[in-house]
């Protein structure tokens, strides 16, 4: 498994990966609930959708809108197992373990602290422009 901050620096250099922003909608959604309960949703989609072996409609069972975690997903490549383990170095085939699960929830949570910190308007910034270090106490998910 990839340190959190290779993984961003590697999605820095995405064109794809950096056009991603949450909208207006997403980003009032994320603003009214909070992090803390976006962070339990997240959780949860994790569980159901990423952390089996062989998820159901695996790469296609992300949507790319509708919530901020499926935005932040696909911005940071935890949206599907193939991306997991390209972007992410977490084999796909198996159940996710519980560090690989905290490893992309840290991920996510941190996209979004840096997108929910981003001017509204700032499309030409990226989420990955900001030092790695933006976000207090990045986790290292090494072991």
């Amino acid at each position: 498994m990839r340190h959190i901050d290779a993984v961003f620096r590697a999605l820095q250099r995405s064109p794809f990966r950096r056009r991603f922003h949450l909208k207006p909608e997403e980003r009032t959604y994320l603003g009214n609930q909070g992090v803390d309960e976006v962070m339990r949703h997240a959780r949860d989609f994790i569980d159901t959708r990423l952390a089996p072996a062989n998820p159901e409609n695996d790469g296609k069972q992300t949507p790319f809108r509708g919530h901020p975690v499926f935005v932040a997903q696909h911005a940071t490549a935890t949206c599907c197992r193939a991306c997991l383990a390209k972007w992410h170095g977490i084999a796909a085939g198996r159940v996710l373990g519980e560090a690989e699960r905290r490893h992309v929830i840290s991920v996510l949570e941190r996209w979004l602290r840096i997108e929910a910190a981003r001017a509204p308007r700032a499309s030409a910034q990226s989420a990955f422009d900001f030092p790695t270090n933006a976000v207090d106490n990045p986790v290292d998910n090494q072991g």
